[in-house]
């Protein structure tokens, strides 16, 4: 259900691109539930997760794909706009530290 309502709105942006939700993985196993890119080169990450006992590992995943991809001389990426965790379960939306978000599925609302 969370990905079918991050792909509504990606697409109901105005910089939507064709296919604005994606999934990461890579070769060393590193993995994300959602990316979500804007035609002008934006991007955010999403870990979905079912509880808030499951928030930090995700964080720290998030962390992991930040580095990988902006830090990297490969890769030069721009910083994400944001990252967040959407749970399942939780009260109200909060900042984990700058850039990182837990948001609970229902906080998700048009």
């Amino acid at each position: 259900l969370c990905l079918r309502d991050l792909t509504v709105y990606a697409r109901a942006h105005e910089l939507a691109r064709p296919i604005p939700v994606r999934y990461y993985r890579d070769d060393s196993g590193l993995e994300v539930d959602a990316i979500v890119e804007l035609a002008d080169g934006r991007w955010a990450a999403f870990e979905i997760k079912t509880s808030e006992s499951k928030v930090a590992p995700a964080v720290a995943n998030l962390k992991r794909l930040r580095k990988k991809l902006c830090e990297s001389p490969r890769v030069q990426m721009k910083p994400p706009a944001f990252m967040a965790v959407i749970t399942g379960i939780g009260k109200y939306v909060r900042v984990v530290e700058e850039g990182i978000y837990v948001i609970p599925i229902r906080a998700l609302t048009a």
